[in-house]
């Protein structure tokens, strides 16, 4: 089934893992948001130079509550869990 993004928020990070960021992402998008009902996290990951450019949202069973969106960049946007994933994702030597 292909990834559906009835709601979405993107970031860039640096390069590492793109397989434990991804992991990362969508675990800690889930705890946020597990009470949304009919929420499917995804996270998709796209490499852009020295960057990989992250969207990560995803389907959303009801009607999409305003400021979704918002809830998903704060999360994306939020310092200490950005360390976390970028330190996670150098751990590997895999690279997207």
């Amino acid at each position: 089934m292909p990834a559906r993004f009835d709601v979405v928020a993107n970031t860039t990070l640096p390069q590492g893992d793109p397989l434990r960021l991804a992991h990362q992402i969508r675990q800690d998008m889930w705890r946020k948001l597990q009470k949304v009902r009919g929420f499917s996290p995804v996270v998709q990951l796209t490499r852009e130079g020295d960057v990989i450019r992250v969207e990560a949202g995803g389907r959303v069973a009801a009607p999409v509550a305003p400021g979704l969106s918002g809830e998903i960049a704060d999360l994306l946007a939020c310092p200490a869990h950005r360390a976390r994933w970028v330190a996670q994702a150098t751990r590997s030597g895999r690279r997207l």
